[in-house]
């Protein structure tokens, strides 16, 4: 089968095709249950379903495709009817106007004037500020603001920056207080995901104890990968995404569309280091985001092994980045719902046109 024809619907004869030691490596990590769903609709409906659905076929019989990732028990269905649902649609320019429409109510306009610093201080970047969060969910939990309002008005240096004034900030905490060792960072873009202000801004937050606990659980997985199959949890999951076409390396990086994605879009990137180098990946995927497929509110969370090297269990962990689609900000309904919350996430997006957008976003030779 021919890259061009892949997709999810088709994932069954994908993973046919694949040698035997990665359809091995693909049945270790992940449940794959494919069902139909009949359905009979009343002659009065056959016209509406014809133009909203292409084809009355179509509607009546679906395929269902069920993933679940047999370590994290991150689960994902897909059905590529759902993306043709009736739903209201915004261009990039309509978004952004209506994000600078409000900059006149501005909290973050005058950082150093009304925001709070921390304890230690404001690591001060290029392109943006720390500050302390007001309201905070972590002893340790600073903000980083842009120096632009627009989130969408980013470009690589200023991700570089807004990361590396992360990762300063970091530093500085850990020094404060050296028993608050677990790093994350986390970046919501918009209303739609999460923001509950408008001007760009990130948060870091330092915590004791243990990492948070989606981090913790992705540790256990990969431990019990290894007591398992004597193999990297992290090597054989991205080997398996990039036997299937769904992931590239650059620059050291290794990026790949997830298979059981918590929403949308949903690409993970693992790195050695919180540097410039993951500063490009994020960017590259921001940009595809952006750029290539119409993403506008989106999350980024990006979880790093504890500072304290010798910390037991985390061996091998890498800096993991994971960055999804949180829907159109003009359209009125949520992406989670009960099954995200309570079940396992319904997916509209198809991962290899995901991944194939990505790849073509990468700068020449950045491969």
């Amino acid at each position: 089968m021919g890259r061009g024809t892949q997709s999810i619907a088709n994932i069954d004869s994908i993973i046919d095709n694949l040698s035997p030691y990665s359809r091995e490596l693909f049945n270790r990590l992940f449940s794959l249950t494919i069902t139909s769903g009949k359905l009979s609709p009343p002659q009065s409906m056959l016209p509406w379903i014809e133009h909203q659905f292409g084809s009355v076929e179509r509607v009546t019989t679906q395929k269902i495709v069920k993933i679940t990732n047999l370590f994290t028990f991150e689960g994902a269905m897909y059905n590529s009817l759902r993306a043709l649902r009736p739903r209201q649609l915004e261009d990039r320019l309509s978004i952004e106007a209506r994000i600078m429409d409000r900059a006149t109510e501005d909290p973050l306009a005058n950082p150093y004037l009304d925001t709070p610093e921390d304890i230690f201080g404001r690591i001060k970047g290029k392109y943006s500020v720390t500050a302390s969060n007001i309201a905070k969910y972590e002893s340790l939990h600073g903000i980083v603001i842009f120096d632009d309002y627009n989130p969408l008005d980013f470009n690589l240096e200023k991700i570089t920056d807004y990361l590396s004034t992360a990762w300063e900030w970091g530093r500085q905490a850990y020094a404060y207080d050296p028993q608050a060792r677990f790093f994350f960072f986390l970046w919501n873009s918009l209303k739609k995901a999460g923001a509950t202000l408008a001007h760009g801004h990130a948060q870091v937050v330092l915590g004791r104890g243990q990492h948070y606990a989606k981090v913790e659980l992705l540790k256990d997985a990969a431990s019990r990968y290894r007591a398992q199959y004597s193999s990297d949890y992290f090597d054989d999951l991205y080997r398996v995404h990039l036997d299937m076409g769904l992931a590239m390396e650059s620059r050291g990086n290794r990026l790949f569309a997830y298979l059981t994605p918590i929403k949308e879009k949903e690409i993970i990137v693992l790195s050695q280091d919180f540097d410039s180098s993951l500063a490009e990946s994020v960017y590259t995927v921001l940009a595809c985001f952006r750029d290539r497929l119409f993403v506008s509110a989106f999350n980024v969370g990006i979880a790093v092994p504890p500072f304290v090297d010798e910390e037991k269990g985390w061996e091998n962990f890498p800096v993991v980045s994971r960055m999804v689609d949180r829907g159109y900000p003009g359209d009125g309904s949520s992406d989670f719902a009960g099954m995200e919350l309570y079940a396992a996430s319904i997916i509209t997006s198809d991962p290899f046109i995901c991944m194939q957008q990505l790849k073509q976003t990468l700068p020449e030779g950045g491969g």
